[in-house]
């Protein structure tokens, strides 16, 4: 594994406006980064990376159903009391998942360590299936690139072909989320398209204007009843709004479905820790209530149980705390793991997104920062196999 710095391709923000990726820029800072790229060799992807990421996926669900079974828990994972029995009936419905997303770091040496699992709204996947890919094309294609490299990704094709199986005879299919939020909306487009193109009619139905008819169905903005839908919009969050109550007798079939909510839960690590303590791929981490936090020291994460983008991170390391970005993540409760610090290449620190879709792993995304936590604006950067 290196990092690779390189040139940009003449012309890129036009072919990235084209193509509709048009947060390659966040507020003046550059988020889509092909300045560099980080070089693996297959074993480093197939042996490092993609088999840790299908067997931590696997223990997972192995404690999605330990924890629907109990309500102890459930509690322990702050899933409202009154939505318990709904997440445990979405497992055992089977409720069938389309994607989700490991962040682990990875040096290349030792084995990969997981920080979180993304299992419910992840993003960056249009920049991980389509761009990352159209770049490498085209660097082979300049010569930039030998002729033979490739990369860890088959995310466009596996998601099509995941909406195929999700739905085989096609059908009318909801896609919602802030319309407001530009990568949002972008992402959830991409997956409209990919759903197109596996025969499904998808709509468009803004958060905001899904309401309940008289029978307890939700409906769109033009009254027509949701029977399916995809949602780029976190269960922690619908599980507590005054609609909860009307999600089972809804009969809406989510993605993510309800289960997720417990893997996307940052209280899963301490739950895989205490089942698979020693595990190479794993990280110490206690509930922060567990006396047992003291095996960690004075290095360790403190991580609320619900965050995004790195918000209410705290790093600890010897004593001293860092900065923290606060945007209110917290009153759920916290854990904290061990501290592990992504390794660091030409002054960045690069986070290793592994993607599942099914219960496959299929693709990586790598986001780098030159801060020690990946937050909104890290810079998305791409990867490339070259053996």
């Amino acid at each position: 594994m290196r990092r690779l710095k390189l040139d940009e391709r003449p012309g890129w923000k036009a072919r990235a406006d084209e193509l509709g990726f048009t947060f390659h820029h966040v507020d003046g800072r550059r988020y889509w980064d092909e300045r560099a790229a980080y070089a693996f060799t297959l074993a480093e992807i197939e042996d490092g990376l993609e088999a840790p990421a299908t067997a931590i996926h696997a223990l997972c669900l192995d404690l999605v159903d330990e924890v629907v079974k109990s309500e102890k828990l459930m509690a322990r994972l702050a899933i409202p009391e009154a939505a318990r029995d709904y997440v445990a009936q979405s497992w055992a419905d089977k409720a069938p998942s389309l994607y989700g997303r490991f962040d682990f770091a990875y040096d290349g040496a030792g084995p990969a360590k997981l920080f979180e699992y993304n299992a419910d709204t992840p993003t960056s996947i249009y920049e991980t299936a389509v761009f990352q890919w159209i770049w490498l094309e085209e660097m082979m294609a300049a010569g930039k690139l030998p002729a033979n490299a490739d990369q860890f990704n088959s995310l466009h094709e596996k998601l099509q072909a995941r909406f195929a199986a999700l739905f085989p005879g096609g059908g009318f299919v909801h896609f919602s989320s802030d319309p407001d939020a530009v990568e949002d909306r972008q992402t959830v487009k991409y997956l409209e398209d990919l759903a197109t193109q596996a025969g499904i009619e998808p709509k468009f139905a803004p958060i905001e204007k899904i309401g309940l008819d008289a029978d307890g169905r939700f409906v769109d903005q033009d009254n027509y009843i949701i029977g399916a839908i995809f949602k780029l919009y976190p269960w922690e969050e619908m599980l507590r709004e005054p609609y909860a109550a009307n999600l089972a007798a809804s009969k809406a079939q989510f993605l993510e479905p309800a289960w997720k909510a417990i893997l996307s839960n940052k209280g899963l690590l301490p739950l895989l820790w205490e089942r698979h303590a020693g595990h190479p791929n794993l990280l110490p981490a206690f509930f922060e209530d567990d006396p047992r936090c003291a095996e960690l020291g004075k290095s360790y994460v403190r991580k609320p149980l619900f965050s995004r983008e790195g918000a209410n991170i705290e790093l600890v390391d010897r004593g001293r705390r860092a900065a923290v970005l606060d945007q209110g993540y917290g009153a759920e409760g916290h854990i904290r793991q061990a501290l592990h610090v992504a390794p660091k290449f030409d002054g960045n620190y690069p986070v290793m997104g592994l993607w599942m879709v099914g219960d496959e792993c299929v693709a990586l995304g790598i986001r780098e920062d030159r801060g020690r936590v990946t937050r909104n604006l890290s810079r998305y950067v791409p990867h490339v196999i070259l053996d």
